[in-house]
């Protein structure tokens, strides 16, 4: 783990040119804002945007041993305004750049540095193709310029929302040569749109909602893919994300782009950003009006990194961010923060004597900040500790800090646990037991432990294959960083698989949750390959899919917060993740695995518990849910949903698989599909042969099926019934009924006649429920035989005297007489 350093001075503006002038310069203060360190670190560039006189200039400071002619530009009120300094690769040697002077109008001036000569202007353009337009953000993305434009409309709008689409996202190849410049055609990436502020990564640019945007609008991200021409929309706090391939002009106008999510995104809240710059790994940085550290990942997603000390900002607070190597370094209100970007922690906090100070470039070194503040530029290394092997000490801290967040969750307590006070309380012994285990094992990875009590040691040994694990999965983190290109996606697949069975043998919150979405959507693949694995899916020698899972890890797949807990933030439940990856990958098991998991509900779950999926939304419900969201409709998505209906063996979702097919037409599988499920229950055997009886009254296209059709006969069902049935659903007829019609459309008796006497020849239920007592051998039966006693006589006097049998039996009179 590296550790700061100290803080040290190594100039004094003395190794530069007319280093008084730079002094002066910076003795003004907001010029800091504004410095442009060049990519070899031999030059800064002032843009001084305020003086005594309004006369902006742009001001050139070379160290001493760049020898040459210096730049200073400055330009009288009439010009427009200046919109930025950019830093051009150019296609002369590697490692060589250009200067490019942007204006709002779009004049463009390029200049380049040649040692032992100094500037020289290579060439001036004109990006904008109108007279009109107005530049207000552009930023350079390899060998091609992105900007923001605004199209002002040719005549006086009134509608302030007609106003606030008048801008456009253009971008124009620009080539540097040692003596020209090349300039390509202009493309527009996105019209009709509002006011962006463009931030380019190597691969990506940002699109930032300026501060005058509309509500609605500054709820999004946007990002430019420009080798895949997709635009992403992202509401990174909320978890919504959404890429679009822009193929044509017309999918290019930002108000269609945002058809689709209009009403999703009104939900949203506005995003919270103070400031933003870019990291050295392509993500977009962002900090919040509360002080809240996150990066948004070119995908959409975000992460968050820490969070800065001194409650709200203000509007006019400056904060400072630069990424070094694996190190953000931020300033705020003249401290300096140094995070690990990896874990977010906070490795130095430093109260520095200036207010205002200026991150600088540092080429090759990446173990090292160099700061430019108004007394000089001074340099803060890292160092690495001498023993490497002991554990990382944020190791422990992280434990404590998770069995924070454990117990408050389950505190009665309005106090706030700390670190601090779990450390010293003495009352939760367990972060403490762990804590020692990890301090003592991981020092020690081939000798015993030493120094430990013996409850801890019995617990290491106990903890021992998870100790294992984590090294293991520590160690593969380390190989995925530093493997080539060619290995990277085998160790990416054997981390997500040990990451989604690590998961899946945890408590799945809301937090876990929305982990293993971003892992199923960031490594679809491997992550489908991990789910196999878990699940142990395989097919057995007959084609049946079959699941060796535990009970346990069954009901972390079916369990967990459901979608109506998670809300629209984009984070659906296990269960959607997995059917989404069996659409992806294996679509033909999909029904099968819905089928296996309402087996599976039985043994996790008590019949009709609401704690269960069944007590909630029912299984494949959920799945067609996943379905659905596949807007083309075709015949393997009209199957699969017809698989998925039946395999839940519910008589609604038979009986709508029934209708389905009907609607397609597709009769030979109706009358199998009632043959197979009418044999479930005698009342969706009713309910299925009265929906087939209406269609068989409706048209001919079931009568090749009428010999298979006829014995789905409920035994209730009449001959008055089926008629009934028939006469409410037969076709009305524009024309007078003839008797003998041309036409074989028309239902005739001759192909009821087989169903009637079927019905008619079928012995009548009340019947059958009293032939037992009308085939009984004597009628009515004989009186079973009184036992004879002698009761005591009080009883006797006063019990009542049974009933006299009312019988005209002979027989049986003549019993009660004896008796």
């Amino acid at each position: 783990m590296k550790r700061a350093g100290m803080l040290r001075q190594v100039s004094d503006f003395s190794d530069f040119s007319r280093g008084h002038g730079l002094q002066e310069l910076l003795d003004q203060g907001e010029v800091l804002s504004h410095i442009h360190p060049s990519p070899d670190g031999q030059h800064l560039l002032v843009l001084q945007k305020s003086r005594p006189p309004p006369l902006p200039r742009v001001v050139a400071f070379q160290r001493q041993g760049s020898c040459g002619a210096d730049l200073e530009r400055s330009w009288q009120p009439p010009q427009p305004a200046l919109v930025g300094l950019l830093f051009l690769q150019t296609a002369a040697a590697l490692g060589s750049w250009a200067l490019a002077i942007v204006w709002e109008s779009g004049r463009t001036e390029v200049w380049h540095f040649v040692v032992a000569v100094g500037w020289q202007l290579l060439q001036t353009l004109e990006l904008c193709q109108g007279a009109r337009a107005r530049i207000v953000s552009v930023c350079s993305q390899g060998a091609s310029l992105v900007w923001c434009e605004e199209r002002p409309p040719l005549g006086a709008h009134s509608d302030v929302s007609k106003c606030a689409f008048r801008f456009c996202i253009c971008t124009r190849a620009l080539e540097v040569g040692e003596q020209s410049v090349s300039l390509g055609t202009v493309r527009i990436v996105l019209h009709n749109s509002p006011e962006y502020q463009l931030l380019a990564s190597p691969q990506h640019v940002f699109l930032v909602p300026a501060s005058t945007s509309f509500a609605t609008i500054s709820k999004f991200l946007l990002i430019w893919h420009a080798e895949e021409a997709k635009i992403t929309i992202t509401a990174p706090f909320a978890g919504f994300i959404v890429s679009k391939v822009l193929r044509s002009s017309s999918e290019s106008d930002f108000r269609k782009l945002l058809l689709g999510f209009v009403g999703l995104l009104s939900t949203l809240a506005p995003l919270d950003i103070h400031t933003s710059a870019l990291s050295n790994r392509g993500g977009l940085l962002l900090v919040s009006t509360q002080g809240t550290v996150n990066v948004v990942e070119p995908d959409g997603t975000q992460r968050h990194v820490f969070d800065l000390e001194g409650g709200p900002l203000a509007q006019g607070d400056l904060v400072q961010l630069k990424t070094f190597g694996n190190m953000l370094a931020c300033v705020l209100s003249g401290v300096l923060y140094l995070i690990d970007q990896n874990s977010g922690r906070l490795i130095e906090k430093k109260i520095l004597s200036m207010k205002k100070v200026h991150f600088l470039e540092s080429p090759g070194e990446e173990d090292s900040i160099q700061l430019l503040t108004q007394t000089g530029i001074y340099s803060f290394s890292f160092s690495v500790p001498e023993d490497s092997s002991r554990p990382e000490p944020c190791l422990v801290e992280m434990v404590f800090e998770e069995a924070c967040r454990y117990y408050q969750r389950r505190s009665l307590s309005s106090s706030k646990l700390t670190v601090e006070k779990l450390k010293k309380g003495g009352t939760f012994q367990a972060p403490v037991a762990l804590a020692a285990i990890l301090q003592h094992s991981l020092r020690q990875k081939e000798k015993p432990a030493r120094g430990l009590q013996d409850t801890y040691a019995k617990l290491l040994s106990t903890m021992s294959l998870e100790l294992q694990s984590y090294l293991s999965l520590e160690l593969l983190k380390t190989c995925v960083v530093g493997a080539p290109e060619s290995e990277v996606e085998s160790y990416c697949e054997e981390l997500v698989e040990q990451e989604v069975s690590r998961v899946l043998h945890s408590d799945i919150d809301k937090d876990n949750l929305a982990y293993l979405n971003s892992v199923f959507t960031s490594f679809p693949k491997a992550a489908w390959k991990a789910t196999r694995g878990c699940l142990q899916l395989q097919q057995n020698g007959d084609g049946h899919l079959v699941a060796r899972a535990t009970p346990e890890v069954w009901k972390k797949v079916l369990g967990g917060p459901q979608q109506e807990e998670l809300g629209l933030n984009g984070v659906v439940p296990l269960f959607e993740l997995i059917c989404t990856s069996f659409l992806r990958f294996k679509p033909k098991w999909l029904p099968s695995f819905v089928e296996l998991t309402q087996q599976y509900v039985s043994v996790s779950w008590a019949y009709s518990s609401k704690e269960g999926p069944e007590g909630r939304v029912p299984l494949y419900k959920r799945a067609l849910g996943v379905l659905a969201q596949k807007n083309q409709r075709s015949e393997a998505v009209d199957e699969m949903e017809l698989e998925l209906l039946l395999c839940s063996k519910r008589p609604k979702a038979v009986l709508q698989a029934v209708h389905l097919l009907i609607c397609l037409k597709r009769w030979q599988r109706v009358v199998e599909v009632a043959e197979k499920f009418s044999k479930l229950s005698p009342l969706l055997n009713k309910e299925i042969f009265i929906t087939l009886l209406a269609e068989f009254a409706q048209h001919r296209e079931l009568d090749p099926y009428l010999d298979r059709l006829w014995p789905l006969c409920p035994a209730e069902l009449t001959a008055s019934d089926i008629l009934t049935i028939i006469l409410q659903h037969l076709p009305v007829s524009q024309e007078d009924p003839v008797p003998f019609s041309s036409e074989g459309a028309q239902l005739t008796v001759g192909l009821l006649k087989p169903l009637l006497q079927r019905v008619v020849q079928r012995p009548c239920i009340q019947n059958e429920m009293y032939t037992d007592a009308l085939q009984s051998p004597t009628f009515p039966p004989p009186t079973p035989p009184r036992e004879h006693g002698s009761p005591p006589k009080a009883a006797a006097d006063h019990a009542p005297q049974p009933p006299v049998p009312r019988t005209s039996s002979p027989s049986a009179l003549a019993q009660g007489d004896t008796a």
